[in-house]
């Protein structure tokens, strides 16, 4: 293992992978958002993140939109967010997501999230970890202002395919 690989993040078919422990704590959601528009700053998305092409020295800024459901745990429904993501020079991506969760019956959470995306090797597949944090005025999900939230997934930036379940810790 290298200074940026990390273990694979736990699926509901092997959910120690790698001998890494499934995260404890309550799912708050589980969502399966796609990639639906990149923003670029002069370095092309696909070079960058595909690898075919490093980064400038001092990172490549995309923004990445993103819209899908929002599948399992207390919250359900749909996201939206934009993750203003800086492809560092080493590889590694520093997330900085901003968005909200539409609820099934209406209400919203806004959501923001920091973390990393760490490539596996030389695959298409990223590895995700964010620190999230939840907010909402709505007296009835007032719960999700005080929730510790973290999160872990992946996503496949040759399809734009995000995976990720956030738990209560």
């Amino acid at each position: 293992m290298t200074s940026i690989d990390v273990p694979p993040a736990a699926s509901e078919a092997f959910e120690t992978a790698a001998g890494e422990q499934p995260m404890l704590g309550e799912l708050i959601y589980e969502y399966a958002p796609q990639v639906t528009r990149i923003v670029e700053y002069g370095a092309t998305a696909d070079a960058v993140l595909m690898r075919t092409s490093p980064p400038p020295k001092e990172g490549a800024r995309l923004d990445l939109y993103l819209e899908g459901p929002v599948i399992a745990g207390r919250l359900q429904g749909t996201v939206t967010a934009v993750d203003y993501l800086n492809m560092r020079a080493d590889g590694r991506a520093e997330l900085h997501i901003h968005g909200h969760i539409t609820l099934e019956d209406g209400k919203l959470v806004a959501l923001e999230a920091g973390g990393v995306a760490i490539p596996e090797g030389d695959s298409s597949v990223f590895q995700l970890r964010e620190h999230v944090k939840l907010t909402s005025n709505d007296p009835a999900l007032d719960w999700v202002n005080t929730t510790e939230v973290w999160a872990r997934g992946t996503v496949d930036v040759s399809t734009g395919q995000v995976h990720l379940r956030a738990y209560a810790v």
